[in-house]
């Protein structure tokens, strides 16, 4: 079979006569049907359009009651999710996304929308790059291609003791999937604070073939001086003690360099870039913000790490302690994977709980 040209998301694609199909998923179309957007006779919008009638803006929402777990869509038949767009209010690490490919009973995304989007702060950091965009106001935007072969589920929990308002959109095509094409995964993880000599898991227990593609960390800091000497590691199809690939340093992992330092204004310089970023510093107040927050994104698009049976990340917290001595730090680490493989679930760990989730 011949792949789609639509599923293939470089530029030159958008030249080529394609028999994919093109479809949303919103709240004014939930089921994505062709012709059957905007038909909403009631909805959160209706008192507003009670003028003008059917077509003129009825349901552009959803409202999420506490503890409600939402599906944003559930798609039936072979596609790929191209592109989506959500904002939603309240506390983002309290608010869920899970994706669950071709039926299956675990999902293989499974994060706050927050850090999904490299925010996972709970507040707004501007990010350009290729696979993630966060636009003013809060506007996340995502570009991952992710294909199933006969379903797709997603939802949303809202965690959150308020009720929770979400306009989202979620664009795909209906069209056949390559057989070599693999599905997305992400996975989210927390350590507050990270156990002395302890170095963190970005991801382990996968197993299969695919390629890892991003990382995303939330990075709280909870010594002063720098932070960020530790290695990241990726070990590959029977790694044991020692990784196939070892980076330098965190800044040097995330495409920046000694220390993030604009040398002439003797701060963190923030960045945001095609395939890395510094996306966000917060930075102490001198009263109650008292520690140093970082987030950071690295985008394996043009180089990702490949795996025939099985993948392991972890990265080292590792800063400076007298005599020129390293010191493994104890901070608050929090990451997210992004990879695809052959399956469409793997066994996540169990999602932290609500107050360890929560950023303070």
């Amino acid at each position: 079979m011949n792949p789609d040209p639509s599923f293939n998301h470089l530029l030159g694609s958008v030249t080529k006569i394609s028999h994919a199909k093109s479809r949303s998923v919103s709240p004014e179309n939930f089921t994505g049907e062709k012709g059957k957007a905007g038909m909403a006779t009631e909805g959160v919008s209706a008192s507003c359009a009670r003028e003008l009638g059917q077509g003129w803006k009825i349901n552009p929402c959803v409202r999420i009651e506490p503890g409600q777990t939402f599906t944003l869509a559930d798609i039936t038949g072979s596609g790929v999710i191209q592109q989506i767009w959500l904002t939603p209010t309240g506390n983002w690490r309290y608010s869920i996304l899970r994706f669950y490919w071709d039926d299956a009973e675990q999902p293989s995304v499974e994060c706050p929308v927050g850090d999904f989007f490299a925010c996972g702060w709970g507040e707004f950091a501007p990010v350009s790059s290729l696979a993630v965009c966060v636009n003013p106001g809060s506007a996340f935007n995502c570009y991952w291609q992710m294909p199933f072969r006969k379903r797709c589920r997603v939802t949303l929990e809202n965690l959150a003791d308020e009720q929770m308002t979400l306009f989202y959109q979620i664009n795909y095509s209906e069209q056949e999937v390559p057989a070599d094409a693999a599905y997305f995964h992400a996975q989210f993880r927390r350590v507050n604070p990270l156990p002395y000599k302890d170095v963190y898991t970005i991801l382990d227990n996968v197993s299969g073939r695919g390629q890892y593609v991003g990382t995303y960390m939330a990075w709280g800091v909870n010594n002063k001086g720098w932070w960020g000497e530790g290695e990241i590691k990726f070990y590959l199809d029977g790694d044991r003690e020692f990784p196939t690939i070892c980076g330098t340093g965190t800044e040097d992992y995330f495409c920046g360099s000694y220390n993030f330092e604009n040398k002439l204004t003797k701060q963190y310089q923030e960045f945001t870039t095609p395939y890395a970023g510094l996306c966000q510093v917060l930075r102490p107040d001198g009263v109650y913000a008292s520690q140093t927050r970082f987030g950071m994104y690295r985008w394996h698009l043009t180089d990702p790490v490949r795996f025939a049976q099985d993948l392991r990340v972890t990265i080292q917290a590792l800063g400076w302690r007298s005599g020129g001595r390293y010191l493994p730090l104890q901070d608050d680490l929090a990451s997210v994977a992004f990879w695809y493989q052959d399956q469409p679930a793997v066994n996540f760990p169990k999602l932290p709980a609500r107050d360890y989730l929560e950023v303070i």
